[in-house]
């Protein structure tokens, strides 16, 4: 049987779509990555109605579902078996994902 975490709150997000990046969609050379408009004439910094939005703080995520993945764990980055030993005792509300630099001697002993 998998191991559940303790408390798993529903995990609910204010906005899924992306904030692109304004007049993006009318150049090549404009990526989508979001930058926030410095012009003074600026619609979108402006706010008018129909622009794209701009991130602000009131999308962000619920304290409690921060971070959280589907499951209800928190992911945490391990790079030894002293790191994963710590984590086992909160086994509960955490899940371990093995470093990128870790070798694959030391990652046979993680796993086992």
């Amino acid at each position: 049987m998998a191991i559940r975490p303790v408390y798993r709150p529903k995990i609910i997000k204010k906005r899924t779509k992306k904030f692109i990046r304004h007049q993006s969609d009318r150049y090549v050379k404009l990526r989508r990555n979001w930058r926030k408009p410095k012009g003074i004439d600026n619609r979108v910094r402006r706010r008018f109605k129909g622009q794209y939005l701009m991130p602000s703080i009131g999308y962000g995520s619920n304290k409690k579902t921060k971070h959280m993945l589907p499951t209800g764990f928190r992911k945490v980055l391990v790079h030894n078996v002293k790191e994963l030993e710590m984590l086992m005792m909160q086994n509960r509300k955490f899940c371990a994902e093995i470093a990128h630099g870790v070798s694959s001697k030391k990652r046979k002993t993680i796993v086992e």
